[in-house]
């Protein structure tokens, strides 16, 4: 029996025959569009497109030969590194703006907005002037971008408190960590899943041009050898590679641990 965690959001709650007929609508809009792609591909040049199978044998190849599929890991370390970074440095802004009153116009009308409206592409190109080319400027960027994600769904979260039961809490300990432990953080969970499954597929687009411009390993420096090379076959592969790690991930990972830790007899630190 499958789990609710593996279904689609809210297929749990439709009728049998209803996911049924989703999933099969599902897998028939894949095949059309592998036989859109692959009609397509006999009328152009394999320069231009290659078929589905051109693609799929490069993909076996991508995966068996360690210069390539360790880019893949390149590329997902720089992540976990940025994602990590962003949500340290977002969710102690957040948490100083609530604890702080005299901070929240600083972190929520002045860093949040600037941090939120600067292009990606702006900070790579910075941190390649203030850094170099090396692994810290793609984390870097990455960082900076997805900080304002993290301040936003953090205040979000912290702003929906039950502010009774924060002050019950008060009322029977004055020790304030095992109330954050105990109230505030199960509280910010959800929030705080909602912001890795955000910024997880946000951030490959982030380190694809990071890594495009001021890098040396990662997929966007396989992208930037493709394009020299004129090899489109693997600039697809690295596409379908990233759909791979952003779907696995938020299905078999996220999804999953979200479940675990929003019960509400998920333990956190006394």
């Amino acid at each position: 029996m499958r789990s609710a965690s593996s279904l689609a959001p809210g297929a749990e709650h439709k009728p049998p025959d209803e996911r049924r007929s989703a999933r099969l609508g599902a897998h028939l809009f894949t095949l059309a569009f592998l036989a859109a792609w692959w009609g397509y591909s006999l009328t152009v040049p394999r320069y231009v497109l290659p078929g589905p199978v051109d693609v799929a044998l490069r993909l076996v190849q991508f995966f068996t030969t360690y210069n390539l599929y360790k880019q893949a890991f390149a590329s997902l370390a720089h992540i976990i590194a940025g994602m990590a970074a962003s949500l340290l440095v977002g969710g102690a802004l957040a948490l100083a703006a609530y604890y702080l009153p005299v901070l929240r116009l600083a972190v929520h009308g002045r860093i949040s907005p600037f941090l939120n409206s600067f292009s990606g592409i702006g900070w790579t190109l910075l941190s390649i002037v203030w850094f170099g080319i090396n692994e810290f400027t793609i984390v870097f960027a990455i960082a900076v971008v997805l900080t304002p994600f993290a301040i936003i769904n953090l205040r979000e979260g912290l702003e929906t408190l039950d502010r009774e039961l924060l002050e019950m809490a008060a009322s029977f300990t004055r020790n304030r960590w095992r109330e954050f432990t105990k109230i505030v953080l199960p509280g910010l969970m959800p929030f705080v899943f909602a912001t890795l499954r955000v910024s997880f597929g946000v951030s490959w687009k982030v380190a694809l041009a990071a890594e495009l411009f001021g890098g040396r390993t990662g997929l966007g420096y396989l992208f930037n050898l493709a394009q020299q090379n004129f090899d489109i076959r693997l600039i697809l592969v690295v596409v379908v590679v990233i759909i791979l790690f952003v779907y696995g991930t938020d299905r078999f990972v996220f999804a999953p641990l979200q479940a675990r830790w929003s019960r509400p007899d998920a333990g956190f630190a006394s």
